[in-house]
Parts: C-alpha cells; structure tokens; sequence
C-alpha cells in the first residue's frame, strides 16, 4: 500500500464515530438506519461520515430504495493492516538521558 493511501485512511479513522463506524461493520453489512441507531446522530452527520469512509477506499456503498447500506471493503481493510503491522519499534537499552542510542546519535 502507498503511504499517501494509507495516510488518507489514517486521516479518516482520526475520528472517534468513524473508528466506531469501521468497528460496526467488521459484523457485516449494515444498513445506514442501523448506524444511525448506534450513533445516535443525525442523518446529515451519518452521511458526511460515510463520504469520507467511502471516499478513502474502506467502506463501500450501495443504495436500496431510501436507504443505503454499507460495507468494509475487506481487501483494502486487509492491505491497510498489512500496511500498520509493518512497522516495528526498536528500544534502545543502551541509551543516555537525551534518549538517543549513544552509538549513533553523538553530536
């Protein structure tokens, strides 16, 4: 995955209704009055939320009468996972008080 894509979804999970959105669907679709219910939010609120999901690549849409309903779109959701567990944290035993590894960070 492109770091800017994953920057893009990492931008849209920077709010809490969205995060809590994405945990809702990892249960299957879900129909837009159903996440309202959750939410307890407005209609117009639901779907600026929604746009910025879709907008991103996680979540996908389709419509159905009056109501949408929503999905995770697992193989982006999968390559964005992918994408965070790459990264690792390296502690440094050996470091001085600055916090810097002594060996490489000497001035």
């Amino acid at each position: 995955m492109e770091t800017s894509v994953a920057a893009g979804i990492c931008k849209a999970l920077g709010d809490i209704n969205r995060l809590k959105i994405i945990k809702f669907l990892t249960n299957g679709e879900k129909c837009a009055c159903e996440i309202l219910e959750m939410l307890e939010i407005t209609q117009p609120t639901l779907s600026h939320h929604m746009k910025i999901l879709c907008e991103c690549g996680l979540v996908s849409a389709k419509k159905d009468g009056k109501w949408s309903y929503y999905t995770l779109n697992c193989d982006k959701f999968s390559k964005f996972k992918d994408f965070i567990e790459s990264f690792s944290c390296i502690c440094q035993k050996d470091s001085g008080s600055n916090g810097r590894n002594s060996d490489c960070c000497e001035a």
